[in-house]
Order: C-alpha cells, then structure tokens, then sequence
C-alpha cells in the first residue's frame, strides 16, 4: 500500500516522538500494521515487534529436561513436586503441558507386515463385554474369538465366564464351523493359555498343550505388546 509523504511522517513522529505502539498506529490512523512496519523498517528502525516475557520454567529446564533424560516416564506431577521444591511457583496445569513438550519422545518402531499362508495360522483371545443380568446374578459376558490370518475369517462364541472348558469349547466350536484348524495358532498372555512367563520363556496350560496335541496343532506366543504380531484378533474384537 502506498501511502503519502505526510502520512508517513505521521506514523514516524507518533512512534518515535510519542512512544505510541505499532498497532495503536495503525488503528487510530486506520491503515494496516504491516504498512507501519513498513515504513518504520524503511526509516531505519528496527520492525515493531512485540514483547517477549521470560518464562518462569526457564531456570528449571535444564533440571527437568536432565530428570526426564534419566527417567523418561516419571510422570509429570511428580516432576511438579521436584520442581515447586526448588522454588518453580506456576500452576500445575501450565506445568504438564510444558513437560508434555520437553518430555523426550520414543523413537519410531517399524513394523514388518506379516502375511501367512492359506490355512497356516490363526489367532486366539478373549474379549470382555461387560455384564449382564441373569436373575439376580450379575455374571460377565465374555466372548471367544479365533480369527484366520489368512482369510479374517472371524469366528465368535459368548460365555459367561473365561474358564479353560469354555475357551477349549471355543476352540472346539471354530474347528467345526470351518471343518478344520489351522496349523498353529497364537495366543499372547491369556491365563486360559500361558501359566508363566519371561520374557520369551513360556509355559503354557498343561491342558492347552493336551488339547493342542489331540487336535495336532502348534500353540505358539506372541511377543508382549506387539500388534503387528496379534493385530488381527484385536481389530477383529474391535469390529465386533
């Protein structure tokens, strides 16, 4: 925007003269502020720009940013606590949102997709829906689900508990929908399935084992919050 000579010593002389702020200008001699920027930049002066307050985190950062460095999943009202002991006297909220920001983040896992063959795996869990009333017993409602990695063909059986002659009853009732089962079939840290376990040493059921022997297929684990590993059967309980 071009603007005239006069003008133009106005916004100078009421900027250096009268210490009026750059927005103040603009509306009271109803141009924009990017034009009395402009002409002040012109004019040798520095842009208007407005006042940046120090932070009262500042001083803290290098303590928070060395504590969460060292325990990265301390959580943030501990981390107040330190802080307010050492003299930080911001409010609580403000404060986790600022460690939200300074909290170091997990680098990103790459995930390989795994594909199987026709017929060679499945996937086994089970899935809480809540509670229903039964006269005067309130019992839970539980549902089986095997899933086919291959196909996604879902399988899906209510109970009212999750003991191991209704998850063997399950098993039992997709073998006879689909006549047939799959080689191996997965299973993560269900207490129907895995009696112990660490880290990758299993022990399973002894009855799941008998069970898996008599159907001759291989109950085999899936590694601890691994979604790629199971995914299927969780996007399946989802779904349902």
């Amino acid at each position: 925007m071009t603007i005239s000579p006069e003008l133009e010593a106005q916004i100078l002389r009421l900027y250096h003269a009268e210490k009026w702020r750059c927005g103040t200008i603009a509306r009271q001699l109803h141009v924009h502020h990017t034009t009395v920027q402009r002409v002040l930049a012109q004019a040798g002066l520095p842009r208007h720009k407005p006042l940046q307050r120090a932070s009262i985190i500042e001083p803290y950062l290098p303590f928070i940013e060395q504590t969460l460095e060292k325990f990265p999943s301390l959580t943030a009202s501990r981390l107040y606590a330190m802080v307010r002991e050492r003299g930080y006297r911001g409010l609580p909220t403000h404060f986790r949102h600022l460690v939200a920001l300074h909290r170091p983040r997990k680098p990103a896992e790459a995930f390989l997709r795994l594909r199987t063959l026709p017929g060679e795996q499945g996937q086994v869990d089970w899935a809480h829906f809540g509670h229903i009333e039964i006269g005067n017993a309130r019992r839970p409602l539980m549902a089986f689900v095997m899933v086919l990695s291959y196909s996604r063909d879902i399988y899906l059986r209510f109970f009212l508990d999750a003991r191991m002659e209704n998850f063997l009853r399950g098993h039992v009732g997709a073998f006879n929908t689909w006549c047939g089962l799959p080689r191996v079939l997965l299973y993560d840290n269900l207490k129907s399935a895995v009696l112990e376990r660490q880290g990758d040493a299993i022990r399973f059921h002894p009855t799941l084992l008998a069970f898996a022997g008599f159907y001759r297929f291989e109950p085999r684990p899936v590694a601890v919050a691994r979604g790629n590993e199971k995914g299927r059967v969780e996007r399946a309980i989802r779904h349902i």
